[in-house]
């Protein structure tokens, strides 16, 4: 049959797979030459020019983190948790010791774009009940973590993670975090290239190659091929975006550093590869990355940082000269805007089913939510947004009654259509304050008090890592202690005017150490002065954009 005798979702589907079938052919870069270990050539490098290799570096040195899954099960069996270097090492299988904040292991696991099969769903609901607390939480990685595990259950999770074709190996730790893509993959009529193959080919290519697990500092990678939803790809290490040349073919453009807490967004480059390329291009940035990123400063271990000492047209070279000759683009077509409602309520798919994007309050499900939505669809679709996709859906009132069943809905106003909470002080040390909680009082107090008609997204973080990553929101609050005459109290930066896709941004910080019941009072001052003195049609960052620091200050009184 030729290519006329299928559907243009067929087609694109078959493209997407036959670049995953070439990406696993086509060699990827080998280790530097002479060097059998790039990890300890790269600790070596860095002692010969007078570098002391910080702790956890000389951790990775004296025994590697994939090979001391034994340390995991002893400590299991004593009913033990990790001291701090043997919690570093842990994360690399994917558990977190998150005492004191809570006296327990949280893993974080890997799915890949996001896309978790119903059977999955119900397996990690099992555990989150028979070994967790009884929930999982979304993430801004389109991912779920469990939390509340007791010392003797961490490694019965990863096993069963492991057999469940979930296995959380570098989750956390210096390692390549969950690849995100676009969640409508495949089933979006407005979709230029399916990722799903891809993202496959390189998630397989990343847990089946040792060498990566000994990059400096942990590393994103994400994938956009169009589509309604925002996949954020702005925000990640490696940022891989679809683009038309003028002859028809869908290409790739890499966009490199981005690294929203530290105020830097992905920046893009002339580079654009076939589909075919991308699990090479990237495997090549990897290694670079790999032998050339500080091993002796933490604060600057980051992709950004090796980028801002070589420049960016050095690490290119110092990528092509593994890569090959980088192919380079000067005339292009770029994806249309995002739309950003398109993750929440009845969104048509193009072959008559629906995807229902569903919210999830706090970013939190039940294990008897997360098995009742199991049953709803084949699979399930997280989102960077902290909420899901239930796809091929053709009974919209049927699943719409189910999901009411189990506490859920599919419709949100503009404050809760875009509130993002990392996981706060009631579960993570690092948190000055409990975002999950006051994200929850805030958009209650505003949406009784004023109505938007458009979109908003307010982004609470609790510290300084941006997981929910606060600069990048209309609204980012990121947590601060605030002094009350001898007393700290919890509290926020008020930081105003970021945006994402086609409106990425960083937000400007407006007014610093708010007590956090003083923030939904001043930020319904701010959202009046918005309604009533905004342009025709103008969204809330244009708006903060043709206002001074000062004035946008006094609006929030």
């Amino acid at each position: 049959m030729d290519g006329q005798g299928f559907s243009p979702e067929q087609q694109n589907y078959l493209q997407g797979f036959m670049a995953g079938v070439e990406a696993r052919r086509g060699g990827l870069a080998p280790a530097p030459a002479g060097s059998a270990d790039p990890l300890r050539a790269a600790q070596d490098r860095a002692l010969a020019a007078g570098g002391t290799l910080v702790a956890q570096e000389q951790a990775k040195r004296d025994r590697h983190p994939l090979d001391r899954w034994d340390e995991i099960t002893a400590r299991a069996e004593q009913g033990a948790f990790p001291k701090p270097l043997d919690d570093f090492i842990g994360r690399y299988h994917g558990l977190f010791f998150v005492g004191p904040a809570q006296d327990a292991f949280m893993c974080r696991l890997r799915i890949p774009g996001g896309i978790l099969t119903a059977a999955q769903a119900i397996e990690v609901a099992a555990i989150a009940e028979e070994c967790g607390g009884g929930y999982v939480d979304c993430t801004t990685r389109a991912n779920l973590q469990i939390r509340l595990i007791p010392a003797h259950k961490a490694a019965e999770v990863v096993e069963r993670l492991g057999m469940a074709g979930l296995l959380p190996r570098g989750t956390g730790a210096d390692n390549i975090r969950n690849i995100t893509a676009s969640p409508t993959a495949g089933i979006d009529a407005t979709e230029w290239l399916d990722t799903r193959p891809l993202v496959r080919a390189l998630h397989t290519h990343i847990l089946n190659s040792r060498d990566l697990f000994g990059l400096p500092r942990k590393f994103n990678i994400s994938l956009d091929g169009g589509g309604r939803v925002a996949v954020l790809e702005e925000t990640n290490d490696i940022a891989l975006s679809a683009i038309r040349l003028p002859d028809g073919e869908v290409r790739f453009r890499l966009g490199l550093g981005g690294i929203t807490g530290h105020q830097d967004l992905a920046r893009a480059s002339d580079v654009a590869v076939p589909a075919k390329d991308v699990v090479r291009l990237c495997d090549a940035i990897l290694r670079v990355f790999l032998a050339h990123g500080d091993r002796t400063d933490r604060k600057k271990a980051r992709l950004k940082y090796l980028l801002d000492r070589w420049g960016h047209d050095r690490f290119l070279s110092e990528v092509e000269a593994l890569f090959g000759p980088l192919p380079r683009v000067a005339a292009f077509e770029a994806l249309p805007p995002k739309d950003r409602t398109a993750h929440l309520g009845a969104q048509p798919q193009g072959d008559g089913a629906h995807w229902l994007g569903v919210v999830v309050p706090a970013g939190r499900l039940s294990a008897a939510q997360l098995r009742g939505l199991a049953a709803l669809a084949p699979e399930l679709r997280l989102t960077v947004w902290q909420n899901l996709l239930l796809p091929h859906v053709r009974d919209l009132d049927g699943t719409r009654a189910a999901l009411a069943a189990l506490g859920l809905t599919t419709e949100a106003n503009s404050l809760r259509a875009g509130l993002v909470a990392c996981t706060g002080s009631a579960g993570c040390k690092f948190a000055a304050a409990d975002t999950k909680g006051d994200g929850q009082r805030i958009a209650a107090f505003l949406e009784t008090r004023i109505a938007l008609d458009a979109p908003l997204n307010i982004h609470l973080t609790g510290c300084h890592h941006s997981c929910a990553q606060h600069f990048i929101a209309d609204i980012g609050l990121l947590g601060a202690k605030v002094e009350q005459g001898e007393d700290s109290v919890p509290g926020y930066d008020i930081h105003l005017g970021g945006g994402t896709a086609q409106d990425a941004a960083i937000g400007r910080l407006i007014r610093p150490r708010v007590a956090a019941e003083a923030v939904a009072p001043l930020l319904l001052n701010l959202l009046r002065h918005f309604q009533a003195q905004r342009a025709a049609g103008e969204g809330f960052q244009d708006f903060c954009a043709r206002h001074d620091d000062a004035g946008l200050d006094g609006m929030l009184g």
